[in-house]
């Protein structure tokens, strides 16, 4: 069992910036993805950025060049800066973890962190 803890929500101020992290129990080289997701009130979660462990990154349209994923494997910790806030990115925000055993992909959640961006 992976467990992972999200931290750094916060409300910001539209155009403000902010940075979560993501803290892993277990080794996060290990992880085949890492990734986090987020999901607004009355809609379904959806993929915000990824990051592979052969350093492969992907980004929603939505977020794309306001929005860094990164990770620290000395530390266990995946990041995720975001800058240009938007009140459309308000929503709760979840770290993913993924590992594959053979063929049989394991998935693991945090327990989300609240980012409002509102004046």
């Amino acid at each position: 069992q992976v467990r992972l803890v999200e931290s750094g929500g916060a409300l910001v101020q539209p155009g403000g910036s902010q940075r979560l992290s993501c803290a892993a129990s277990a080794t996060i080289s290990s992880m085949y993805v890492m990734g986090w997701y987020r999901q607004a009130p009355g809609k379904q979660r959806e993929l915000v950025a990824t990051s592979t462990n052969g350093g492969s990154t992907n980004y929603a349209d939505s977020v794309k060049g306001r929005f860094t994923i990164s990770r620290d494997d000395a530390k266990n910790t995946v990041y995720l800066q975001m800058n240009s806030l938007k009140p459309e990115d308000t929503a709760v925000y979840y770290c993913q973890a993924m590992r594959m055993v053979y063929v049989t992909p394991y998935e693991y959640w945090g327990q989300g962190t609240q980012v409002t961006v509102s004046s």
